[in-house]
């Protein structure tokens, strides 16, 4: 019985390893990082329609979709602490997420940047 249970899980672990590339490899690791906010994150959200950036969001998160075209991003800000905050995307708006290198003092930062402008010019006088 033993014996078969071991080739079993022999078989299981070659079928596995066939036919995962290296890259497959370090995805599902970064994604598993990131997942756990061990990885420093920027995201980028673009309206394509004007071409101007809406939102920057930066620190170490995860991120995931749900079903109503929202994107989830949960922010760590603690040692236990987590901030969660929904993006919401359409047809004209798109978002690049980049892998921030290098390190920080502070693990538990967290920034997020709204891009506006006003409609108009205003004009300042003494």
């Amino acid at each position: 019985m033993k014996k078969i249970l071991a080739l079993i899980l022999s078989v299981v672990l070659v079928l596995s390893l066939v036919g995962c590339s290296e890259a497959d490899k370090v995805n599902a690791n970064l994604s598993k990082d990131a997942d756990y906010f061990n990885c420093e994150r920027r995201i980028t959200v673009y309206n394509a329609r004007t071409d101007t950036i809406i939102l920057t969001v930066e620190g170490y998160m995860s991120i995931s979709n749900n079903s109503s075209s929202e994107l989830v991003v949960t922010c760590k800000t603690g040692a236990n602490e987590y901030k969660k905050n929904y993006v919401y995307l359409n047809d004209y708006t798109l978002y690049v997420v980049e892998d921030v290198t290098g390190t920080h003092t502070d693990p538990y930062h967290y920034k997020m940047y709204f891009h506006t402008e006003f409609p108009f010019d205003v004009e300042a006088r003494p």
